[in-house]
C-alpha cells in the first residue's frame, strides 16, 4: 500500500500538495494539465523531490527519508533512459546491478525479461539498432528484472505512434498481471487511462487528487478535467 501523508512540494510560486492511499496492486492513471506536477508527484514517490512537508509511507515503512535506491521503487521516464554505447542486455542489466558484475543467475533473469517483452535473442544489439517500440521494451524489461512491488512510469510511451503505444500499454498489463505490481502511469491521453488503469487520479490547481474510479471521473468530468481535455472527453448531455 502507498500512502502519501499532508505531502507538500513548494518551490517559488509552485505548490503541490497530496494526501491519499492506493492499495497494493493497484493500477492507477495520473492525468492532468502541463506543469501541475504530474512528474513532479512521481518523483517524491521515487525519492527524486524532497519534501516541503508530509511524510510518503510504502508497505507500512515510512520511506521519505531514504534514497530511491531504497525504496522499493522502479520508474521509468519518457526517454526510456538506455544508454547507447550499453548492448540491450547490459541496459536491462542496470536495474540489478549499476556495476553490471551480474552472476549467473543474473543472467539468466536479464535474458528471460527480454523473452517476455518480446525481444529474446536480442541482448547483443545496441538500442540504436533497435526500433522506438523496441527501445521501449527494453526499458520495460529492465523494470521488470528489479521485480519491486510499485512501478511508476511517467509518460513512457507518449513518443509512439497509437497502435504501438496500444500495444506496450498491454505488454505492460500482461507484465503487471505477472507481478502483481502497484502501477501509477502520468499520460496526458484518456485513452491510456481507459485501456490499463481502473483508477485515476487528477492533478490540477496545487492538489494530486484521490484516485477514483476511471470510467465515473471521465464520465462526469471535474472542472479542471474539462478544461484540460477540451473536446477529447465525451461529456454527458447536462454537462
Amino acid at each position: 500500500m502507498l500512502r502519501l501523508e499532508n505531502v507538500q512540494v513548494a518551490q517559488d510560486d509552485f505548490t503541490l500538495n497530496a494526501d491519499f492511499t492506493i492499495d497494493r496492486g493497484a493500477r492507477v492513471a495520473v492525468i492532468g494539465p502541463s506543469g501541475a506536477g504530474k512528474s513532479t508527484l512521481l518523483n517524491v514517490i521515487a525519492g527524486f523531490q524532497p519534501l516541503t512537508a508530509g511524510r510518503v509511507w510504502l508497505n507500512g515503512q515510512d520511506i521519505t527519508d531514504l534514497s530511491p535506491g531504497q525504496r522499493g521503487v522502479s520508474m521509468l521516464f519518457q526517454d526510456n533512459n538506455l544508454f547507447p554505447h550499453l548492448s540491450v542486455a547490459q541496459n536491462v542489466g542496470l536495474g540489478l546491478r549499476p556495476d553490471l558484475r551480474l552472476t549467473t543467475t543474473q543472467q539468466d533473469q536479464v535474458r528471460a525479461a527480454l523473452v517476455q517483452v518480446g525481444l529474446g535473442g536480442m541482448g547483443d544489439r545496441k538500442p540504436a539498432q533497435l526500433s522506438g517500440g523496441q527501445q521501449s521494451r527494453v526499458a520495460l524489461a529492465r523494470v521488470l528484472v528489479q521485480r519491486r512491488g510499485l512501478v511508476l512510469l511517467d509518460e513512457p510511451f507518449a513518443a509512439l505512434g497509437p497502435a504501438l503505444k496500444m500495444e506496450m500499454l498491454d505488454l505492460l498489463a500482461q507484465v503487471l498481471d505477472g507481478t502483481g505490481a502497484t502501477l501509477l502511469l502520468v499520460t496526458h491521453d484518456p485513452e491510456d487511462a481507459k485501456r490499463i488503469a481502473p483508477l485515476t487520479m487528477l492533478v490540477a490547481d496545487g492538489m494530486a487528487q484521490a484516485p477514483v474510479q476511471t470510467a465515473a471521473l471521465f464520465a462526469a468530468p471535474p472542472a479542471a478535467l474539462r478544461a484540460y481535455l477540451g473536446d477529447s472527453v465525451d461529456l454527458p448531455r447536462n454537462l
